[in-house]
């Protein structure tokens, strides 16, 4: 289980985040929404250690995070697909894919055959460059490489942002797979409410730095919902 206790985080004078707390089960998928600029990113860098928290605390199966660089959290187990991709578009989509061996030990680099039945598109592909892929495709290879860690929680930021229907259709089947296949955990964040209704176990919504509602995926028809997803 992947925990955040109470964590607060700062861009200079500016807060970002303020007394969030929240956990992300194994085998569940856990979703977090709100409108844009309301702290989802800078969650995550945090659980990805890409910023420092300010305050609070955030732990992985019993370990605090608080102070590992990210290559360290990616050893322990948290892969991650940044909102944009940040794929290497000179590299071929295999090059791309290997780079997820940073963390592994020598014996484990290899790319798992899942990773190929759950994106067919890239074993087509691995020969082409990743600039030269479609955003949908360049997406599938960010979970591809992500999977390629080895990952015992998959941190995502907003996979389905310009992305076309029929692709957002196969990451959603990708993730319930991993999900109810691995037990892996998923930690979400997105603005797409239909996709996290249809996949979540559990959701939290964000307003201004703060966890303002926490439920399960039903919860997001309530009233009280909506007021702080509405824009």
């Amino acid at each position: 289980m992947l925990t955040v206790e109470n964590a607060n985080l700062h861009y200079g004078a500016a807060q970002a985040l303020r007394g969030v707390s929240l956990k992300a089960e194994m085998g569940k998928i856990t979703c977090v929404l709100g409108r844009n600029g309301v702290g989802k990113s800078s969650l995550l860098r945090a659980v990805t250690g890409q910023h420092p928290l300010s305050g609070g605390e955030i732990a992985f199966q019993g370990k605090v995070l608080n102070g590992l660089p990210p290559y360290a959290r990616a050893k322990s187990g948290i892969g991650y697909v940044p909102q944009g991709r940040e794929i290497f578009p000179l590299l071929t989509v295999k090059e791309n894919l290997e780079s997820g061996y940073a963390p592994l030990k020598r014996a484990d680099r290899n790319i798992p055959d899942d990773i190929f039945s759950l994106f067919p598109v890239l074993q087509s592909m691995l020969s082409r460059r990743g600039g030269d892929l479609s955003g949908g495709q360049q997406q599938q290879l960010a979970i591809g490489r992500a999977l390629v860690t080895r990952p015992k929680i998959i941190v995502l930021d907003e996979p389905t942002e310009g992305i076309q229907p029929s692709i957002i259709k196969d990451i959603g089947r990708a993730l319930k797979y991993l999900r109810d296949s691995t037990g892996m955990a998923i930690l979400l964040v997105e603005q797409y409410l239909d996709f996290c209704r249809e996949l979540a176990d559990y959701v939290y919504i964000m307003d201004r730095g703060e966890i303002v509602h926490e439920g399960l995926a039903e919860t997001l028809d309530t009233q009280e919902a909506r007021r702080h997803l509405t824009v």
